[in-house]
């Protein structure tokens, strides 16, 4: 790694600290959360592991008081940095009265939260795309200057949502970011058998928009192509779509078993390019953080981790009743 990219980026060394410590704390919330599914605490995990260097550092791209993000259900490192906490994720696991997103109603992952613009996603993948596209021609008609931010899986790029709304995004140049998370699985179907062309980002020309493929892994690269990317929708020239290719490393959920369709030789082979590990790596090396200040960042997310943890297992559930509310006129 070069010295200091992220200063040539214009990034300080608190704000990529901050970047490292949600990384984090998204990987260390996901950790715990398989913990509390395997007993028999949580119903269900849809994970982000290996995916949180393209999430925090697009986020940390964003305008975080005016940007609308229309997230997928891995994208804990989005919604992190966009003001979701560690609790309010927690609540969302045990399905408690508290949780932000649904109120107990929605499974994991279906992150909503009106105050920070973290716009509610739905179980059928993609869907959140003709969203996102929808809100941005709102903003352009209204003149604001904000753009939206709307990820996806590379599976989730075969779907007829993904192409009607890019279409729609660049024939009227819509201030919208596609980012395309190619985790390599969609499920259990590996990019090779979802994919005729090389990259998603191919796919981009056909819309009449740029299309770049970057390294999921490395959270400043994904910075500096968003960043470039929400500069030119502001300017009016439209959007874009972006690439960033990484590793599922986990199951595709709690209840997938990836033992039957890839090789654990493979997934220990990608561990070694851990996102975490390998940006924990470039602060120590350009001095912004030493071994003690990263052994600091760990204990203070644990406790954020154990206490959100504790607060969400003993928070009430809704009211049985409720599960009638927001159905029928009342």
């Amino acid at each position: 790694m070069a010295e200091n990219r992220h200063k040539e980026l214009g990034l300080t060394d608190q704000d990529v600290l901050e970047m490292y410590e949600t990384m984090l704390l998204a990987r260390k919330i996901d950790e715990r959360m398989w913990l509390l599914n395997r007993s028999g605490k949580i119903p269900f995990v849809i994970s982000c592991q290996g995916q949180e260097a393209a999430q925090v550092g697009a986020a940390f791209a964003l305008d975080r008081g005016k940007d609308y993000v229309c997230p997928y259900y891995r994208d804990m490192g989005v919604v992190l940095t966009f003001g979701m906490t560690a609790r309010d994720l927690m609540l969302s696991g045990f399905a408690k009265a508290e949780d932000p997103s649904s109120g107990g109603r929605q499974m994991p992952g279906h992150f909503g939260q009106k105050k920070n613009r973290i716009v509610t996603g739905s179980s059928p993948v993609t869907t959140q795309v003709p969203h996102a596209v929808g809100i941005a021609l709102a903003g352009k008609m209204e003149k604001k200057d904000f753009v939206t931010f709307v990820t996806f899986g590379e599976g989730s790029s075969n779907q007829g949502d993904f192409h009607e709304g890019a279409n729609f995004a660049g024939v009227h140049k819509l201030p919208v970011i596609f980012m395309c998370e190619n985790n390599k699985y969609a499920i259990s179907v590996p990019i090779e058998k979802q994919l005729a062309c090389e990259k998603v980002s191919d796919r981009a020309i056909g819309y009449g928009m740029p299309g770049f493929t970057v390294d999921g892994n490395d959270p400043l690269e994904v910075y500096k192509v968003v960043k470039e990317a929400r500069e030119r929708a502001i300017r009016g020239e439209g959007p874009t779509l972006i690439e960033t290719v990484s590793y599922r490393l986990t199951p595709h959920s709690s209840d997938d078993d990836d033992r039957s369709y890839r090789e654990q030789e493979e997934v220990a082979e990608a561990k070694k390019n851990d996102p975490i590990a390998k940006f924990a790596a470039y602060l120590k090396q350009v001095g912004v953080m030493t071994e003690e200040q990263e052994k600091e960042l760990l204990d203070k997310v644990m406790n954020i981790v154990n206490e959100a943890t504790d607060y969400a297992e003993n928070a009430p559930y809704a009211e049985p009743e409720h599960a009638l509310k927001h159905v029928y006129a009342e």
